[in-house]
C-alpha cells in the first residue's frame, strides 16, 4: 500500500486504481527477469557485460524512484529520477538487441509502463505544488 500520504494526494482523473499497481509490476519484473536470462544465457557477464551492466543500473534506479517518491515523498525529484529511469530503460532495451530481439521486446512493456508512470508522476508533482 502506497499509504496515507499518497492517498492524500491530489490526483488526475487518469490515476490508476490502486490494485493495478501490484500486478502490473509482477508481469513486468517477470518480463524483465526473462529478458535479463535471454542476455545472460548468449555467454553470461564475460559476453554480455555491457548490456548486463545497463540493465543493473536500470534496475538500481528502478528501486531509488520509489524511495524518493513513497520514502522521501518528494515528487519533484522523483521526477527528474524518472526521467534517468527512462533514458536506462531504453539504453537496456537497445543494448538487448544485439544479443537477443525477443529480450529487447521483453523490455517493451516496462518502458511504456515507465512513460506512463513519468506523466503520471509530473502531473502529481504539479498538482501538488506547494
Amino acid at each position: 500500500m502506497p499509504g496515507e500520504w499518497y492517498a492524500s494526494l491530489e490526483k488526475p482523473s487518469w490515476n490508476p486504481p490502486n490494485w493495478i499497481f501490484g500486478p502490473a509490476w509482477t508481469a513486468l519484473y517477470a518480463m524483465m527477469a526473462v529478458a535479463a536470462w535471454l542476455v545472460w544465457r548468449r555467454g553470461g557477464f564475460a559476453a554480455q557485460a555491457l548490456p548486463l551492466a545497463a540493465f543493473l543500473v536500470q534496475l538500481l534506479l528502478n528501486a531509488l524512484w520509489s524511495w524518493l517518491f513513497f520514502g522521501l515523498k518528494n515528487p519533484g525529484l522523483a521526477f527528474a529520477e524518472i526521467v534517468a529511469l527512462w533514458v536506462a530503460i531504453a539504453t537496456t532495451l537497445l543494448l538487448f538487441r544485439r544479443p537477443s530481439a525477443t529480450a529487447a521486446w521483453l523490455l517493451a512493456p516496462y518502458l511504456a509502463w515507465v512513460t506512463f508512470a513519468s506523466l503520471l508522476n509530473f502531473t502529481l508533482w504539479r498538482l501538488n505544488a506547494g
